[in-house]
């Protein structure tokens, strides 16, 4: 990785803070935008609920459910064992995972280490993970390829992330030009592209910018989880910054809503989703897999079971409501009736 940038933020551990910070109280979004909205109950399912069928497929690979572990942490020592928990869980469960940002196993590969997970979940989704704005910043095609393969990746997730850039102590906020990059890389790299925001949202228009130029895997993070915000405003000793940025961004629901307008387009749907039923609402709204990081934290440094046991709670919280639904499978499922409150 000739020419790379050291990591600016000197003697300080980002990741190991962004892994403490997540945890505190406060961190997360005030409200829930899932629960704006409701499902019309059918009390008659007519259904067995033992043929209920939460089977999918993401990226070529069989899934349990819909499910997506999504991007968290690496690159700090804490990292190591819950990667490795979320991906033997994850295995377990046979859902799909994602690491979080490579940036810095890249420029010290003695960072690496704690995002080889592969041999942990060698038959699921994995995803390597880079920021977009890291384009600008040194970073091309050859750091991409760098990434899947310290992994062994089935695709790459290139985050946006200005509002968090924007208030990051160690920020970097060069976000022109990066629509046309991510085309080049997603051109010429070996496996899929998916462009995913971190907590605020993609619109429409964006949606529609990115399938324009072959970007069709798209994971909306909307407003509703954990606020970076907030997290990265406690790390620069300004929480009233953080605060005033706190619901930045557009819901989750409507921006599910709105990217599914946009055809084929991949949608994931991310941000504030705590629940299998959230998780059924998401899909009926419009995503195609359902991501989740935060429920997951607490399992991941406790053991790889706890993960597991997670992922399967939420699968069963999943199925509950499409037996009230009379949702058999997914695509029942995409049928239901659900309403805003």
């Amino acid at each position: 990785m000739k020419g790379r940038p050291t990591d600016p933020e000197g003697a300080r551990d980002r990741k190991a803070e962004h892994i403490a910070l997540s945890l505190q109280a406060g961190m997360q979004s005030d409200r829930n935008p899932f629960d704006d909205y409701v499902f019309e109950h059918e009390a008659l399912p007519e259904l067995d609920f033992a043929e209920i069928d939460t089977r999918a497929r993401f990226l070529g690979k069989p899934l349990a459910a819909p499910l997506l572990i999504s991007s968290m942490t690496g690159g700090t020592d804490a990292a190591t064992a819950i990667n490795r928990n979320l991906a033997l869980g994850a295995e377990q469960a046979r859902i799909a995972l994602a690491v979080g940002s490579q940036r810095k196993a890249l420029e010290d590969p003695a960072h690496a280490a704690s995002f080889r997970i592969r041999d942990a979940a060698p038959t699921i989704p994995l995803l390597a993970n880079l920021g977009a704005v890291q384009l600008n910043y040194g970073f091309g095609l050859e750091a991409c390829e760098a990434a899947v393969r310290m992994i062994d990746a089935d695709a790459l997730v290139f985050h946006l992330n200005p509002l968090q850039e924007a208030i990051q102590p160690e920020g970097q906020r060069n976000f022109a030009g990066l629509l046309a990059k991510m085309e080049a890389v997603a051109a010429r790299l070996s496996v899929p592209v998916v462009v995913k925001e971190v907590g605020s949202g993609i619109t429409r228009e964006t949606a529609w910018a990115l399938a324009g130029r072959g970007l069709r895997l798209i994971d909306v993070a909307g407003m509703g989880g954990t606020s970076w915000a907030r997290i990265e405003g406690r790390r620069a000793d300004n929480d009233d910054l953080g605060a005033i940025f706190a619901d930045w961004g557009l819901p989750t629901p409507e921006s599910i809503r709105q990217v599914r307008a946009v055809p084929g387009v991949t949608l994931i749907g991310s941000g504030g989703i705590r629940s299998g039923l959230d998780a059924a609402k998401a899909l009926a709204l419009g995503a195609d897999l359902v991501g989740m990081a935060a429920p997951f934290l607490a399992p991941a440094l406790d053991a790889p079971e706890s993960v597991a046991a997670k992922a399967e709670r939420i699968i069963h919280e999943l199925k509950i409501a499409m037996f009230c639904l009379g949702a058999r499978t997914l695509d029942d499922l995409k049928r239901a009736r659900i309403v805003r409150r």
